[in-house]
């Protein structure tokens, strides 16, 4: 009887890893959540500097300051300053590295990431124009 309940007890927890995943899985899918997160309110500061200026920042911390954020967000392992760069009058580019790919081109319906935000492990750019552009 007690194999009886060992053996049920171990496929519940196999099963149960199996569906919601291991816990290193789960936490490398929250770091990217994490990261899209970041790379949104970055852009939208990005966006409201533009708006302000007429012009983009020149670094990401401009951004952050003209938008009240103390602080410039940053990888949640690393620590490190996500990269920014202007490439035309009104076209930038965010990166970040990702641990995990976010499923595919029409993003991940689970998490609900949009599609835009899709992307490969690794690293990766979006290249981006400010949304508040005057037509």
């Amino acid at each position: 009887m007690k194999v009886l309940a060992v053996a049920v007890v171990a496929i519940s927890v196999a099963a149960g890893l199996v569906l919601v995943g291991s816990p290193s899985e789960e936490r490398a899918r929250k770091l990217d959540e994490r990261r899209v997160e970041d790379l949104r309110r970055l852009s939208t500061a990005v966006d409201l500097y533009r708006s302000r200026r007429g012009s983009l920042p020149a670094s990401l911390t401009e951004a952050s300051r003209e938008s009240g954020d103390a602080q410039t967000a940053g990888d949640p392992v690393t620590g490190r300053p996500y990269p920014y760069q202007v490439v035309g009058a009104d076209t930038y580019e965010l990166c970040a590295g990702f641990q995990r790919s976010s499923g595919n081109a029409e993003g991940d319906r689970r998490y609900g990431e949009p599609a835009f935000w899709a992307h490969a492990a690794g690293q990766q750019c979006f290249r981006m124009k400010p949304q508040n552009l005057p037509r």
